[in-house]
């Protein structure tokens, strides 16, 4: 007395049914680490959209005031931006201003205000210059200006 027909279909129906809920598994498993994925990606975009600023001087008359140049700096991004040495990095011609030779206004530039960056005349010389100032999340903007 073997195992008939029906019994045998029975244990293939099993199996089957076993092996597809493993691979469901697999697949719900490997979707979810997507998802989990994309959706932290996402977030850090949507931060690094939210956060943008731009210089807004006149090119050709960049003004000063004690021994510093000012920069005006507007927030057009939806978040409050902390304007400090750490989180700002002020570029000249491609070479790096030394954190001592320039200061913000204000610690911090709330949506739509203007703050003013403030840097060292003994870092500029005369004539055509490129200000790249990189921010949070590396959103920069770049101004070229004359002195």
């Amino acid at each position: 007395m073997g195992f008939s027909l029906t019994g045998t279909h029975v244990v293939f129906f099993i199996s089957a049914v076993i092996v597809a809920g493993i691979v469901s598994g697999a697949l719900t498993a490997v979707t979810l680490s997507i998802s989990n994925s994309l959706t932290g990606k996402l977030n850090r975009l949507k931060d690094k959209l939210d956060i943008d600023f731009e210089i807004i001087n006149d090119p050709d008359n960049i003004p000063s005031s004690e021994g510093y140049y000012l920069f005006y700096i507007k927030n057009i991004g939806d978040k409050k931006i902390e304007t400090t040495n750490d989180t700002f990095q002020v570029f000249i011609d491609g070479d790096i201003v030394d954190k001592s030779r320039y200061h913000f206004q204000s610690s911090y530039t709330m949506p739509s205000d203007v703050n003013i960056l403030y840097i060292s005349t003994a870092e500029i010389s005369s004539g055509d210059h490129r200000l790249r100032l990189v921010g949070p999340r590396g959103v920069y903007d770049e101004f070229t200006f004359e002195i």
